[in-house]
């Protein structure tokens, strides 16, 4: 697969991905409209953001500058194999 370059592309994509959230959050909130269903998809949000700031900043910042992950597969299997890795050489 190319890589997506053309800056007008990148932003609906981003734009389309907001889209999916909110119409996710959305029917789901219009299915079980409660107070602890609202907060709790705020949590999960939330959470799911701050993961991906982990896998992706703070690994290749502060843990292991030399590695660059392309995605969330990436980042699983170079956790995967620090583990193999962690407990081969002890």
């Amino acid at each position: 697969m190319k890589n997506l370059i053309d800056v007008r592309w990148i932003k609906l994509k981003g734009m389309l991905f907001l889209l999916l959230g909110l119409l996710a959050a959305a029917f789901l909130f219009y299915e079980h409209p409660t107070l602890s269903v609202a907060f709790l998809m705020v949590v999960a949000v939330w959470s799911f953001c701050r993961f991906y700031y982990f896998a992706f900043y703070v690994i290749e910042h502060y843990v292991d500058s030399g590695y660059r992950f392309s995605g969330l597969l990436s980042f699983a299997l170079y956790l995967i194999q620090k583990k193999k890795g962690a407990r081969t050489r002890v």
